[in-house]
């Protein structure tokens, strides 16, 4: 396989953006990406989109051949790939390996979402004729994803100990980092009596622990190391790269399932585990080789979970290290430093392509405002709806 390079990346503000067309927010996103490497649409090989569940104008969601005919037929081959929130992640895997193969030298990868009010409706394009207390009785079995993830929390409680107190400065950093983040929908610094006195979701999930919903598109461009003589600037290369699906006898909850069948000796969110330990291996690395984590924080129980199941500490260390700032920019693992979904809000299917391009902007030293001071290695991590996971490992 021929080495992968990250040459331009880019990305719309997260928020509510009704009067913008989704294919709008794709399109800018994109442009970013590409004045950032410095090319045009006619340097551009190949396209990835990761399909949008709810929008597009072709009725199956944003599809890469939508943008292009928006902006820039030429013949190009247009890929779309599912996974829901892990979506983005298959869309890097794909472009990526259209480039590791040999075939193509420069491919761009996008997604972009605008996501419905409330709980996020199921089956897909379902939610002009679906209302919460229908998807609560139909189809959730009357647990939606704060409640699963308040079980976690509830076993992390009996499990080690976590304070109420500890699941709330999750919360607290992550408002925290996102502070000097242009791109972040929610800066404002929190503090864990405002955590702990907002509304009570699923006991033990506060408001403010559970990720809301936004709009967002992001978008990078992936390149051989052959094009890289048209770009000006140092590249961020791809040292691994892995997608992954459950494994039989995992003992996470998921929809839209409560209770499964839970065999020994298999990881905990084995979608996401298997994905991160295949992307570590491939870059020849180890979990603590890394520098930063940009991880799917759909709740603060996540944030002190994850780490653990990586292997990155050990289990249980996740309250200790984050009540001593061993979690911050400046500390051993800098997690999130853009501020994670908690901040962001999520935009399911273009969520794990900012992830990227955070750590890119990162590797580089061009996150200013959040700049984690000498970082190397980064890795993301991220779940989807019907156990799909993914990882990418990105070294200077």
């Amino acid at each position: 396989m021929k080495p992968v390079y990250v040459l331009g990346v880019g990305a719309h503000p997260w928020g509510k953006w009704p009067n913008k067309p989704q294919v709008a927010l794709a399109v800018e996103a994109l442009q970013a990406a590409f004045m950032d490497a410095g090319i045009g649409w006619p340097q551009v090989e190949g396209m990835v989109a990761a399909s949008s569940r709810f929008e597009g104008g072709m009725g199956w969601g944003l599809h890469a051949n939508e943008v292009v005919q928006t902006v820039s037929e030429q013949g190009i081959p247009c890929i779309n790939v599912g996974g829901a929130c892990a979506a983005g992640v298959i869309a890097f895997h794909t472009a990526w390996a259209m480039i590791a193969s040999g075939q193509h030298d420069a491919v761009a990868v996008v997604g972009a979402e605008r996501m419905p009010k409330g709980f996020i409706p199921r089956p897909p394009g379902s939610q002009d004729d679906i209302s919460d207390s229908d998807y609560l009785r139909w189809v959730a079995m009357g647990a939606t994803n704060p409640a699963y993830w308040a079980l976690e929390a509830q076993r992390r409680f009996h499990e080690y100990g976590t304070t109420p107190e500890t699941l709330a400065l999750a919360a607290v950093q992550m408002r925290s980092n996102a502070a000097g983040n242009p791109y972040a929908r929610y800066r404002e610094p929190l503090t864990v009596a405002e955590v702990l006195a907002s509304p009570m979701v699923s006991d033990p999930l506060h408001l403010l622990q559970i990720c809301p919903v936004s709009d967002g598109a992001a978008a990078l461009v992936l390149g051989s190391e052959r094009f890289l003589a048209h770009v000006d600037r140092d590249p961020v290369q791809v040292a691994g790269c892995a997608v992954g699906s459950g494994q039989f006898g995992d003992p996470a909850r998921r929809i839209p399932t409560i209770a499964n069948n839970v065999l020994p000796g298999v990881a905990h969110t084995s979608e996401v585990v298997g994905a991160v330990s295949r992307a570590l291996k491939m870059a020849g690395m180890g979990p603590r080789d890394v520098d930063i984590l940009e991880m799917a924080d759909n709740s603060a129980w996540h944030l002190l979970a994850w780490p653990e199941l990586f292997g990155i500490v050990e289990p249980g260390q996740s309250d200790w290290m984050l009540a001593r700032g061993r979690y911050a920019r400046d500390g051993d693992l800098a997690l999130n430093p853009g501020g994670g979904f908690l901040s962001f809000g999520e935009a399911t299917t273009a969520q794990a392509v900012l992830q990227l391009c955070e750590l890119t902007w990162q590797l580089r030293g061009e996150a200013e405002g959040r700049q984690v001071a000498g970082a190397k290695v980064g890795l993301s991590a991220v779940l989807g709806l019907g156990a799909n996971g993914g990882s990418v490992v990105l070294k200077r």
